[in-house]
């Protein structure tokens, strides 16, 4: 009997233990569809589609920064950047779920900024990971300047989008 309630307790752990690995496995999907040409974000409609060479391959609502209107010129101002820019990294250890960076700031922002005393600032990504109560689905902003899907929506996009993609960014 004694032997019992360990055992138990060992099933169970091996149990939850398996579940947790099993879904953080899920996080990494794998995508074997069109090429991702180019990302084109639309600030003003709260939308980023993922173009293909031929036609549009997904439209994802986003969240951005907690001032949106306008280019992003310094550092804590939560503007996200507009203009046109590149994926160039992917943190998969993100305090956000997953995230894709996008090259701001670019020779001109930072130009713009060193000339007013200012950080232009930096770390601009599209990610996952809301903070609790927020749903970026419902056009709330709240980054810091970073691009916001929920995410499922960021497991989808890392896995189709490579570094090196272009995005535009608009108003």
């Amino acid at each position: 009997m004694s032997r019992a309630v360990p055992m138990k307790r060992r099933l169970f752990l091996s149990g939850f233990i398996a579940a947790f690995l099993s879904g953080c496995a899920n996080k990494f999907r794998t995508y074997n569809g069109p090429v991702v040409t180019r990302l084109r974000l639309y600030k003003g409609q709260r939308l980023l589609i993922l173009d293909g060479s031929e036609r549009v391959l997904r439209t994802f609502p986003i969240g951005l920064g907690f001032a949106p209107e306008g280019h992003k010129q310094f550092e804590g101002d939560g503007r996200t950047p507009e203009g046109s820019y590149v994926i160039d990294r992917r943190n998969p250890e993100s305090l956000f779920h997953l995230s894709i960076g996008i090259s701001y700031p670019n020779e001109a922002d930072s130009a713009f900024a060193r000339a007013r005393g200012r950080s232009p600032g930096g770390d601009i990504f599209i990610h996952g990971g809301p903070r609790p109560g927020i749903d970026p689905t419902n056009k709330r902003d709240w980054t810091a300047g970073c691009v916001a899907v929920t995410d499922q929506e960021i497991e989808e996009i890392y896995a189709m989008v490579k570094d090196g993609t272009p995005i535009e960014i608009y108003s």
